[in-house]
């Protein structure tokens, strides 16, 4: 009769250590046949870049930033340094601007204007009080016609924001004109006049001509 170990049988520690063997891999296995079946990742969507950030409003196309003191300023308060120049005028720029004033430019660069540094910027002034501005830039051929459009745009709805119907009336003017080449209003107490216009150039160059931006600013008498 064989004798009965009051713990049970003793097993010994290779036995032991092949059943725990046996028993991971048999768990491994019915892990692997509940597990879902493997799936392809789809592939990434292709993100659509970020929107284009629109640029700021350049104010440069708003003609106020010429005026770099109100209209009825004296020599005296305007904030640049300036020098007296002697102009030779034409038709071309109107009778309104072929009178008595005595004309000043800036030492300095003058205020942007749509989005460059005016070729000309002028300070007027009648009976010492600054009465008019004028500014102009030169634009290449493919730019203008654009350029033009986009500010005259700007300076007609500053306008209708400034500027009353009795106010147009009393100005005897109209209130706001806007075509291909020209572009005229009155803002306030102010009246402005563009032109797009092309300047002659020298025999031999090409091509023969420019596309110049001029401005014209008057201040209106209060009535």
């Amino acid at each position: 009769m064989s004798e009965i170990h009051p713990q049970g049988p003793r097993i010994s520690p290779a036995r032991r250590r092949a059943r725990w063997a046996g028993l991971y891999f048999a768990l491994a296995a019915l892990a692997g046949c509940r597990a879902p079946a493997p799936h392809a990742t789809a592939p990434e969507r292709a993100q659509a870049p970020p929107p284009v950030a629109r640029p700021l409003e350049d104010g440069s196309y708003d003609w106020h930033a010429l005026v770099v003191a109100p209209f009825g300023s004296v020599l005296k308060e305007i904030p640049l340094a300036l020098h007296e120049v002697l102009l030779f005028r034409d038709q071309a720029h109107g009778a309104a601007a072929a009178d008595d004033a005595e004309c000043y430019a800036a030492d300095a660069p003058a205020p942007r204007f749509v989005g460059r540094t005016p070729d000309e910027y002028l300070l007027c002034f009648k009976q010492d009080r600054l009465a008019r501005i004028q500014a102009s830039v030169r634009l290449t051929a493919a730019e203008a016609p654009e350029v033009f459009a986009t500010a005259c745009t700007v300076w007609l709805k500053n306008a209708a924001r400034a500027t009353t119907s009795a106010a147009v009336a009393a100005a005897g003017t109209d209130a706001g004109m806007q075509s291909a080449d020209a572009c005229k209003g009155l803002d306030g107490s102010v009246r402005f006049s563009a032109h797009l216009g092309e300047e002659a150039g020298p025999p031999t160059e090409t091509p023969p001509s420019e596309p110049i931006l001029s401005i014209i600013l008057d201040s209106v008498p209060a009535p």
